[in-house]
């Protein structure tokens, strides 16, 4: 079944602070499900586009429709994870009790199904603060995923974490896409590009230099951006 928030049409996206164009007239169409990776150099603008995605961040200029919907309209069919999670001083079960109100009261167990997928039932009662990284960016995802998601947002989830947590959250989000969720993801790491996505949208200098299945992007980029940034090279 098509998830409800496509396609996702991005038109003459702008947002500027101070005199610095941050983004610069981003226009895309995402029309596919399956999972789209972002990448770019740094400070091309792929979280400030992500950020823009969710709401969280209103672009100066230019129009976002998820499906028949505005963004502030798709919000609740969103989640979004981020680098750094967010968690509150209470256990890890507290964390998901309190973002899922309505299910802690009709339904509990669902709390314990979803840290039990991402192998953190032993972890229930332990503060979500105390948990490593890896565990706490578990339990973020755990988070998102309670509210079935027709759109999962990722910003560099993985970065930073130990290879197994890695794997285990590539897995979910593999399983999750799989289920008709639509997933779009920040990242830098091209082997995860080339494990996780159907296509990439390469972000430089504020705008949109490729849109591309993945295999054609990793075999034969079309941009003199594209390719320096996939040999490794540092671009200004």
């Amino acid at each position: 079944m098509p998830s409800a928030v496509l396609p996702i049409r991005i038109s003459d996206l702008r947002l500027t602070i101070g005199e610095r164009a941050l983004l610069g007239g981003v226009n895309l169409l995402i029309r596919d499900p399956g999972i789209t990776v972002i990448m770019g150099p740094n400070g091309a603008g792929k979280s400030l586009f992500l950020r823009s995605l969710h709401g969280l961040i209103t672009p100066d200029h230019g129009q976002i429709t998820l499906g028949p919907m505005t963004v502030p309209e798709s919000r609740h069919q969103q989640a979004m994870v981020f680098q750094h999670p967010v968690l509150l001083r209470r256990t890890a079960l507290q964390n998901l009790a309190f973002a899922a109100p309505d299910i802690a009261k009709s339904d509990p167990q669902q709390l314990m199904a979803a840290l039990e997928a991402v192998h953190l039932a032993d972890r229930a009662g332990q503060p979500a603060r105390m948990l490593s990284g890896g565990e706490q960016q578990r339990l973020a995802l755990a988070r998102a995923l309670l509210s079935k998601p027709s759109l999962l947002l990722l910003d560099e989830a993985t970065a930073s974490l130990d290879p197994a947590s890695v794997l285990l959250i590539e897995s979910l989000v593999k399983a999750q896409s799989a289920r008709g969720t639509k997933v779009i993801l920040v990242s830098h790491d091209q082997s995860q590009a080339r494990r996780l996505a159907d296509e990439i949208v390469f972000i430089s200098n504020g705008q949109v230099a490729e849109h591309r299945p993945a295999e054609q992007f990793f075999s034969a980029p079309q941009t003199p951006a594209a390719k320096a940034y996939l040999a490794g090279e540092i671009l200004f």
